[in-house]
């Protein structure tokens, strides 16, 4: 390995906790930056650029824990081939109504006769 290759994957984030520590950090440095817009402009504006500082650690966040995610297995549970799923692979199953679960029905009202 050359020493350029050991020092770049000094820089890669390889777990979840690296990446969450990465986003903590993103996430001081965006508050710091949010409170000095606040600061900077008072009222409705200043709020604003605060509430945009704290979505771009979401989306930082969000991207950095997808990128980490753990690659599946191989192997699940054995040398043998995994069933493929198919979109109607389940049949659904109606239980039958019984007359008990039925709502009672109500008589018709009783109209007074007119003399």
């Amino acid at each position: 390995m050359s020493m350029l290759s050991k020092i770049a994957r000094l820089f890669t984030i390889k777990t979840r906790f690296e990446a969450a520590l990465i986003t903590y950090a993103i996430a001081l440095g965006a508050v710091m930056r949010g409170q000095a817009y606040a600061h900077q402009f008072p009222g409705l504006l200043g709020n604003l650029l605060f509430l945009a500082c704290l979505g771009v650690v979401f989306l930082a966040g969000a991207k950095l824990f997808d990128a980490v995610r753990p690659a599946p297995p191989a192997i699940s549970r054995g040398p043998w081939r995994t069933p493929a799923r198919h979109r109607g692979h389940r049949r659904r199953h109606h239980r039958r109504r019984r007359a008990s679960d039925r709502t009672p029905r109500l008589a018709p009202p009783i109209r007074a006769r007119r003399p």
